[in-house]
């Protein structure tokens, strides 16, 4: 099994270190403790449909289901797109998508790799977006989590919205999507379950088997 880690780290500053002398009878030693101080989008953070107020359908982090999250299969498809290069069309994403069905039954998640080796923040921000026949198409996927390189346009066109109304969470500034070489993987999201919050940073795994690897 390879695993690929999709996560951007968080910035250094995130942590502030204190040392803590601990001392007893019985034990002399130092407990290195943590102040946090993070911002939701921090790193890779996957978005709630409660993000956008109007769409929010009661979900947050310490509610939604795991088995939504864990080990879920996901269909990879994969483009290379250029900076600057305009909108990602549903005719692309169909032309792109595996015909490899997931041994389960349909996937959960839909993971998709707009630019090729590039990540997100090596090109000119929001210049390879979703257009809305796109996000029209990944609704009809029937999947529940998106996981993609690419999400709105400069003008925020409602590519949000829309998947927030279809109730699909989204995880956005992913890195290694390139590293996603098989059709269909299984994909998992970890992050605090934080009562009430709808968008926080997470780490996200995906797995490939010798089998699935091209």
């Amino acid at each position: 099994m390879l695993l690929v880690d999709l996560t951007l780290p968080l910035p250094e500053q995130t942590a502030r270190l204190t040392e803590v002398p601990i001392r007893s009878s019985g034990a002399a030693y130092t407990g290195m403790t943590y102040r946090l101080s993070i911002n939701s989008m921090h790193g890779t953070y996957i978005d709630f449909p409660g993000h956008i107020k109007e769409t929010d359908d009661g979900a947050h982090a310490s509610n939604y289901p795991v088995e939504k999250l864990f080990r879920v299969d996901a269909v990879v498809v994969r483009l290379d797109r250029a900076s600057g290069s305009g909108a990602v069309t549903a005719e692309e994403l169909a032309a792109a998508f595996p015909k490899t069905t997931p041994p389960d039954g349909p996937p959960g998640a839909l993971i998709v790799n707009a630019l090729g080796n590039r990540r997100f923040d090596e090109i000119a921000p929001r210049s390879v977006y979703f257009a809305h026949d796109a996000i029209r198409w990944i609704i009809e996927r029937n999947v529940h989590l998106l996981i993609s390189d690419i999400y709105e346009s400069r003008a925020i066109h409602g590519v949000f919205t829309e998947l927030f109304r279809s109730r699909i969470a989204a995880v956005c500034s992913a890195v290694n999507l390139a590293c996603l070489t098989a059709p269909v993987v299984k994909v998992s999201v970890f992050h605090l379950p934080i009562p009430g919050v709808t968008q926080l940073p997470c780490r996200v795994i995906a797995e490939l088997t010798p089998r699935e690897i091209q």
